[in-house]
């Protein structure tokens, strides 16, 4: 039986979005079924794949979407808060699996969760999870189901919930669950298992467990997390007297998760998830990810960022699915904290870069530098290098070289220079210009961006708020003035604020990596 097109379901999804990448690369023709297509516009392989629009309730969507089509990776749910999630998951199971029969398709690939069918405290998340499997498998299309616990990858709701809640909490007060054993496994792993899948000549109409090597509680998944994440060891209390509902309560309100998508989440928590058939090593035997090294593919897009550009340029997510892609959640990819600030300039952008690489040493900052320099020295007195380092060069600067309190970590010649912030702080800062031509002139694009580590990072950003409010509006203007100056096409305006335009973009904001 060979298979070439393959139909993917819930491509704007977790999953499902980082699944069709590897299935193009590894040689099928790729068919995606979504509700909204203008949600997979910008994705790097959108020209590559069809896109039908419809639900995967109707049975007629149904229909255009699996005709010609050999397989179909069935990859949604309804767990979203609101309503019977069950019941709803129940009809579009019915459904699929008979519009799969009436098309002709070969094979269903369905990734559900871990959990033992005989216990009688399985929570109703998994519980349905399991049933979705039963009803396609009912029908006569073969179905590969794939269970897995957690899937460790920034954009996962299991994973950034452990996420929110270490990174938030140094000390935490937790329910009984916090000492569940759980097999998580790292996103790579689980699309290799969901490709290889359609490949398999025999033992295709199972249900296989999958997991990565380590057999760990939450307790111990937050404390590792911590570790790989630079953050202190975490005190975690159990107080059995928390119900799923309070459980979902708190951790609405400690992290950016919604509690109704929390809510079934904890209810799972409290049932062991871990592989008891490793029928899969037969089958499709590979080396599984650590959970110390999937944390670290997840984490590393803010601790090793890009040397050319930011991570938060589209065409560059995906690289690894262990990171965040831009239509994941908003509360997903961990923290970062932005204040942007953009100018227009009558100068060029080559003067207008040139401003932007002479900045700092003896030139400043181009406003409050007296507060720059009581914050260089007060970095001095907790043990930080301060401000004392200057430049090399008044006008050149070079990838690796300090400047002042900062760290040249990317410069492209007349668009973009990033400095990273080698002061004590409690978390990664970044102070990043990116200029561009415009039909008047050009563009400065100023954004200041920090990583919190931990409830103190946050604490320190929103405490420096009223500051940079005062610094970075005028410093992005001024600099604007200094490439008219240096261009010739202003005179200099000394002690008198730039009245360059600024956007109506918000000062500050928090996005996700």
């Amino acid at each position: 039986m060979k298979i070439e097109r393959v139909l993917v379901t819930g491509a704007t999804g977790y999953i499902g979005g980082r699944l069709v990448p590897e299935l193009l690369e590894a040689g099928y023709t790729v068919r995606c079924l979504a509700r909204t297509p203008q949600k997979l516009d910008g994705r790097p392989w959108r020209d590559r794949v069809e896109v039908v629009q419809g639900d995967i309730r109707n049975p007629d969507d149904l229909r255009r979407a699996l005709d010609g089509c050999d397989a179909a990776h069935y990859l949604v749910h309804s767990m979203d808060g609101e309503g019977d999630f069950r019941e709803r998951d129940r009809r579009a199971a019915l459904t699929f699996r008979d519009a799969a029969a009436a098309a002709g398709v070969k094979r269903i690939v369905y990734l559900g969760g871990l959990g033992d069918e005989e216990d009688a405290s399985l929570s109703s998340h998994l519980r349905s999870r399991h049933e979705v499997g039963q009803i396609l498998a009912s029908g006569p299309v073969a179905v590969t189901e794939l269970r897995a616990a957690i899937i460790i990858g920034s954009g996962s709701a299991s994973f950034e919930m452990l996420r929110n809640l270490t990174e938030v909490l140094p000390v935490m007060t937790t329910p009984r669950w916090v000492d569940t054993r759980c097999q998580p496994i790292a996103v790579r792993d689980v699309l290799y298992y969901l490709v290889e899948a359609l490949g398999l000549a025999e033992g295709a109409d199972r249900v296989y467990e999958i997991g990565g090597p380590d057999v760990l509680t939450y307790r111990q998944m937050m404390h590792m997390y911590a570790q790989a994440a630079g953050l202190r060891k975490r005190v975690i209390i159990p107080v059995p007297v928390l119900t799923p509902k309070l459980s979902s309560l708190w951790v609405g309100l400690v992290t950016p998760i919604p509690s109704g998508l929390a809510r079934p989440l904890i209810d799972s928590l409290v049932n062991e998830v871990i592989v008891t058939d490793p029928a899969i090593d037969e089958v499709l035997p590979r080396r599984t990810l650590t959970f110390r090294e999937a944390l670290q593919k997840a984490l590393l897009r803010v601790q090793d960022l890009d040397v050319t550009t930011t991570w938060a340029d589209s065409e560059l997510f995906g690289r690894s699915p262990a990171e965040p892609l831009p239509e994941d959640p908003s509360w997903s990819g961990g923290t970062l904290l932005d204040d942007v600030r953009v100018v227009r300039s009558s100068a060029s952008a080559e003067d207008l870069f040139a401003v932007v690489e002479g900045i700092g040493g003896d030139r400043g900052y181009y406003t409050s530098d007296l507060l720059w320099e009581i914050r260089g020295l007060l970095d001095q007195a907790i043990g930080g290098i301060g401000v004392r380092r200057g430049r090399r060069h008044p006008e050149r600067l070079r990838v690796g070289e300090p400047l002042d309190f900062w760290r040249v970590e990317a410069i492209e010649a007349g668009s973009l220079l990033r400095l990273r912030a080698e002061m004590r702080v409690p978390g990664d800062a970044w102070l990043e210009f990116r200029v561009s031509e415009t039909a008047g002139g050009s563009q400065l694009e100023q954004r200041a961006r920090f990583h919190p580590r931990g409830l103190w990072g946050r604490a320190y950003w929103y405490v420096l708020a009223p500051f940079h409010a005062l610094i970075f509006p005028k410093m992005a203007q001024r600099i604007a003035a200094a490439a008219e100056v240096r261009a010739g096409r202003r005179p200099p305006r000394v002690g008198v604020d730039d009245p360059s335009e600024a956007s109506d973009q918000p000062g500050r904001s928090a996005t996700s990596a």
